[in-house]
């Protein structure tokens, strides 16, 4: 007959929910603890841009709020493949973050074919911090009234241009406005934004969409006009400019935007943790007013899962306007 030895199996047991004991206070510990170090954002795009200035203004008070420094890193390349990648790839403990934005997370997608990391899959969503609305911009030989201005185009079709920055929001957002408004109009492409506000200033196009401090001064000078903000509600910095579904009735959300996110498996507790932080910080009256003078439109009560379900849907989105633009991924 086989004698069962209780007392060391007991012993085993309680040995294994002492270990158990100590291991989960000390894994709660280690993330209570979290941040210990230095953050570092990498930014996708070089300095001095709306994505960097922004991740900028942000970081000085969000190291402030985590209680330790935020480094912010510029490593462009490819349209943000190459900091996406980057990120993708880089330890998920909540110490290398991206601050992403439409092009990195949904419009390269279909901008590439053999894209080097998925938007979705590779990230954990942290925080949707803010938008940045298209503005209608027209010279001023085109109506200032919205639907003059549609009017307009749709009396004589092809017989005006619009100026874009490559393939980008300001091009794909006015290729779903023509097709919103049942309009056309040929597109003059540029290398960047500003020499497409000067070919509207010295009349080679007739209009464009960009972001307010794109040609806020020059309206202000009387040199363009602004017809509509691309958005559902207008702009603090701008509150004479009216919404698009405000003087048309087309509703049409596009511009850009920007997201803080975290390579895939952070764990969720680190991720919670600074989405509360990026909110606490977007709360702030003073950082509020100092994004809006730029356009921008802080978000400052986003979750993960919210996050998650916005770029869901712009990547829908985007992918409408690629197909309607005819561009092909390269």
């Amino acid at each position: 007959m086989r004698v069962v030895d209780f007392s060391s199996s007991h012993r085993l047991l309680a040995f294994f929910l002492a270990a158990l004991a100590w291991v989960t206070p000390a894994l709660s510990w280690a993330q209570n603890a979290f941040p210990n170090r230095p953050i570092t954002v990498v930014i996708p795009f070089g300095p001095g841009g709306e994505t960097d200035i922004f991740a900028r203004s942000l970081s000085a008070e969000l190291g402030e709020v985590l209680g330790q420094p935020i480094v912010v890193v510029n490593k462009p390349g490819a349209t943000g493949v190459v900091a996406s990648a980057f990120v993708a790839r880089s330890n998920p403990d909540g110490y290398t973050l991206i601050f992403g934005t439409a092009a990195t997370h949904a419009l390269n997608l279909s901008t590439f074919k053999n894209l080097p990391y998925d938007p979705q899959k590779d990230f954990e969503p942290v925080a949707f911090v803010g938008s940045v609305p298209l503005v209608l911009f027209a010279n001023t030989s085109m109506p200032a009234n919205a639907r003059d201005f549609i009017a307009r185009l749709k009396a004589s079709p092809d017989k005006y241009f619009y100026g874009s920055a490559g393939i980008s929001t300001s091009y794909l957002g006015i290729e779903l406005f023509k097709n919103m408004a049942g309009v056309s109009a040929g597109n003059v492409p540029y290398k960047g934004t500003g020499e497409a506000v000067q070919g509207l200033v010295g009349g080679q196009v007739q209009f464009i969409g960009g972001s307010l401090g794109a040609g806020q001064a020059l309206a202000n000078a009387g040199k363009l006009r602004a017809i509509a903000v691309m958005s559902n509600k207008r702009l603090t910095a701008a509150p004479e400019i009216p919404t698009l579904v405000e003087a048309t009735s087309l509703s049409l959300e596009v511009g850009t935007w920007n997201v803080v996110m975290a390579p895939a498996k952070t764990p969720k507790p680190i991720v919670d943790r600074l989405n509360a932080a990026l909110n606490e910080v977007l709360r702030r009256p003073a950082v509020v007013d100092r994004l809006s003078q730029s356009g921008i439109s802080a978000v400052a009560d986003s979750t993960p899962a919210s996050t998650a379900q916005m770029i869901s849907s712009e990547i829908v989105k985007w992918r409408t306007a690629f197909k309607l633009s005819g561009v092909q991924p390269e």
